[in-house]
């Protein structure tokens, strides 16, 4: 999750909470109108009893020859057909059934394939706990055999270390260390809320020390890949020895939102309307969780995760999985990791890196553009670019087999190099 879509957040949360206080308001005003007055009965007033004044106004709506006494019935009887009303009865039924769990974006989700293996929040890997000197405490697990390759693997913002679920299984033959970011999954957070890259970037420089000094290949996706690029520009001494490759996933160089779909927009928004919204999300951080759950169980989460992160061959159970992490995670956290992006800028040490560097992106990613990874390996010396076809910014789920193939490859090169 990078900057811009806090927007996509807070439209759907508001979008959410409005349907579901429209829907039985249009469903009660349908209800009013599909009301009619009917007679019930219509008896002779008696003479006697005319000329007084309590029954003059019967007396003159029955007529003067003939009056009457009528009494009415209030009926329920809706007009179904094309009309007002049967228009605010199927208006007021849909906005409740989206607003409410099962609504009409999730069987959408249910149309999709379920794969052989889908991806769950497995962690049953050996477990370490990093205390850090500004109060958070990190988890850091480690799966495979102690003599592979050391892989320290960084999730994307929101996610968890769980997102590497296929990567566990399918780099078996290395030591992979992956981690859980400072306030999300179970790591805690920092006392003083600082999220910047740069502290970012000193965690993963602690992560690292768990390889006992043996050179790791660093594997980051989206804000995982920015961290991986301060830590280079942080400690410059460590490309080529405690470092000794790159693998840069879904990610940018700079301010995301200048590297995103409609960059020029939401670089203008930044300002005015998306740090407002990234202060009120802090502030309103408990309101904006039950907003998130809601998207979550209407399905329109799922429909976002499914715009930015997939092309539409995803299996169900990947959809799912990511969307679920949308509830789950702190929206304070994310609000605060989001400011530190705004000041993100790695754009004038990817001259410096020294270590082979595999540039992994998606054809159609619109987080972070295609683009952004070009210029990236356009820029690194000894960098090399995979292209996941058709893929968005989960493609590393979507195409887990192949992404995971080209990082044995490049693992692979990466040890020969460093034999010679």
């Amino acid at each position: 999750m990078i900057p811009s879509q806090i927007l996509a957040l807070w439209a759907r949360g508001v979008l959410s909470i409005a349907l579901l206080i429209l829907g039985p308001i249009l469903l009660y005003q349908w209800y009013q109108r599909a009301h009619r007055q009917e007679l019930r009965a219509e008896a002779p007033i008696p003479t006697t009893q005319a000329s007084s004044p309590t029954t003059s106004t019967a007396a003159i709506a029955g007529g003067a020859d003939n009056p009457v006494a009528r009494q009415y019935d209030r009926v329920f009887a809706p007009d179904w057909g094309l009309n007002s009303q049967t228009g605010l009865f199927v208006a007021g039924l849909m906005a409740t059934l989206w607003a409410l769990p099962k609504g009409p974006f999730v069987p959408r989700r249910l149309m999709r394939r379920p794969g052989p293996d889908e991806p769950r929040p497995v962690r049953s890997g050996e477990v370490r706990m990093l205390s850090r000197p500004d109060g958070s405490t990190l988890r850091v697990e480690m799966y495979g055999p102690p003599s592979g390759q050391p892989l320290v693997l960084t999730h994307g913002w929101g996610l968890d270390c769980c997102e590497w679920y296929y990567s566990k299984k399918e780099l078996a033959g290395c030591r992979l260390i992956v981690w859980d970011l400072p306030g999300l999954g179970q790591s805690t957070p920092p006392t003083n809320h600082d999220y910047s890259l740069e502290k970012l970037a000193r965690d993963l420089d602690a992560v690292i020390g768990v390889a006992s000094g043996t050179p790791v290949v660093l594997v980051g996706h989206s804000i995982g890949g920015m961290i991986s690029l301060t830590h280079t520009k942080l400690f410059p001494e460590a490309m080529g020895g405690r470092v000794c490759g790159l693998v840069l996933v879904n990610t940018t160089y700079t301010n995301p939102l200048r590297t995103t779909r409609m960059a020029t927009l939401k670089t203008a928004l930044q300002k005015p309307l998306i740090e407002p919204l990234l202060h009120l999300t802090i502030w309103l951080s408990p309101l904006v969780r039950v907003m998130n759950w809601m998207s979550y169980l209407n399905g329109s989460a799922h429909r976002s995760s499914e715009k930015s992160g997939f092309s539409g061959h995803e299996t169900r159970g990947q959809l799912d999985f990511v969307a679920r992490y949308t509830p789950k995670a702190s929206p304070a956290v994310l609000a605060r990791g989001m400011f530190g992006m705004l000041h993100y800028d790695a754009t004038d040490t990817l001259r410096s890196i020294t270590v082979p560097t595999l540039v992994v992106t998606g054809d159609k990613d619109p987080v972070c553009k295609p683009e952004a990874s070009g210029h990236m390996r356009a820029e690194i010396p000894n960098a090399e670019m995979l292209s996941l076809t058709p893929a968005r910014h989960d493609g590393l789920l979507e195409h887990h087999e192949s992404f995971d193939k080209a990082v044995v490859a490049f693992v692979a090169r990466c040890r020969a190099k460093g034999s010679r």
